[in-house]
């Protein structure tokens, strides 16, 4: 049985967790919390990083802080996860979905312009696999309208577009750390990333249940108390001790998925070639940080008979979201916007190879070859 996830795990997380335990300030922002801040500002090039216990948490932040209101509309794609349009309804928003382009299943940035109205808020692009959104475009057409950006890079850490970090472009964006993510906090986490400054003193008061107990112990004011609307955004010691372990390494995290990724790619090349299969595509001007590999069938029908036959060999491979406009909630809270030309048709073919840190040379050969068989006796 080969599953489709584990873990990652580098081998420092132990000893940190353990002394977190240990120390006197295991309720968060102590000292771990504090080197993850530091490496995110600096590695993503951020005004503020406050750590979250999941990226569902992270988005509803953001969300508060451009004060969404009853009425307000949201753009994203339907195809992502539900918390990236949750986080918004909590507020009141409809969700304004338009749809994705087939190369890279991130929104189609030349759709958006037409799905803006008066009511239009912001703009969340979804970094799907790790693979950036038009950014340059997104940007403009937000600059454009008055439109804030908030990129959830819940796949995206370690990715660039055109030399910038994902994170690192919209007012502010999301990440996770659930154990499925290269990096993790222990099975949960995320984190918000603020890059415009008029946003970081009110993120740590909602962060903080709505206080100003950061400028307490800071020093800045002799007492704290209630300021703001807020909420527990802030995650335990032990999260970020968890977490620090992996940041520490980070680059051969990164190095050794891009490996697993590169040998993937390379065998399923041909079925490409033939016709059989598509490939992720990633843009020029774009490095991606091989979150996950994915392979496109002809339709749903092959697809399901591919994973029928890769769960009976124990190769754990998945498809992936089913989109929200389609669901029960995304029809009551959301809109669909122009032709459904890709959204759908794409998900239904898509399926997801197991990718993680410490795959065996053996069991990415057994992953390919299992796979390489069923589609072809599908296709027979």
């Amino acid at each position: 049985m080969i599953p489709f996830n584990k873990p990652p795990y580098t081998g420092n997380e132990d000893q940190y967790v353990l002394r977190a335990m240990r120390s006197s300030k295991m309720s968060g922002d102590g000292e771990f919390t504090a080197l993850c801040h530091k490496w995110f500002e600096k590695s993503l090039g951020c005004v503020k990083a406050l750590l979250t216990p999941s990226c569902t948490q992270a988005l509803e932040m953001a969300a508060i802080l451009i004060d969404i209101q009853p009425g307000d509309e949201v753009i994203m794609p339907s195809y992502t996860f539900v918390s990236t349009a949750n986080a918004f309804v909590l507020r009141g928003a409809k969700i304004v979905f338009v749809d994705i382009r087939p190369d890279t299943m991130n929104i189609d940035e030349t759709l958006i312009e037409q799905a803006i109205t008066p009511r239009t808020k912001a703009i969340v692009p979804v970094h799907y696999a790790g693979v950036a959104c038009e950014m340059d475009t997104i940007m403009d057409i937000a600059e454009r309208n008055s439109l804030f950006v908030i990129e959830d890079a819940a796949q995206g850490m370690m990715s660039t577009y055109k030399g910038r970090q994902l994170g690192s472009i919209g007012h502010m964006a999301a990440f996770s750390f659930h154990e499925t993510k290269n990096f993790t906090s222990g099975g949960e986490g995320g984190l918000l990333i603020i890059n415009d400054e008029r946003f970081v003193t009110r993120a740590e008061i909602i962060r903080e249940k709505g206080t100003n107990r950061s400028l307490f112990f800071r020093g800045m004011i002799d007492k704290y108390t209630w300021v703001d609307v807020g909420s527990s955004y802030l995650p335990g010691e032990l999260q970020a001790a968890y977490l620090y372990g992996q940041l520490e390494k980070a680059e051969y995290i990164n190095s050794a998925r891009l490996s697993v990724w590169g040998k993937y790619h390379e065998h399923f090349k041909s079925l490409e070639e033939g016709g059989v299969v598509d490939l992720p595509i990633i843009p020029d001007g774009c490095v991606a940080n091989a979150h996950m590999f994915y392979i496109k069938l002809k339709d749903i029908n092959v697809r399901s008979a591919v994973l029928n036959e890769l769960r009976e060999a124990g190769i754990g491979a998945v498809f992936h979201y089913i989109p929200l406009h389609s669901a029960p909630a995304g029809k009551k809270l959301g809109v669909f916007v122009g032709q459904d030309k890709y959204t759908t048709i794409e998900s239904e073919r898509l399926i997801r190879l197991p990718l993680w840190l410490g795959m065996s040379d053996d069991e990415i050969n057994l992953v390919k070859n299992t796979v390489t068989s069923a589609i072809m006796s599908c296709d027979a």
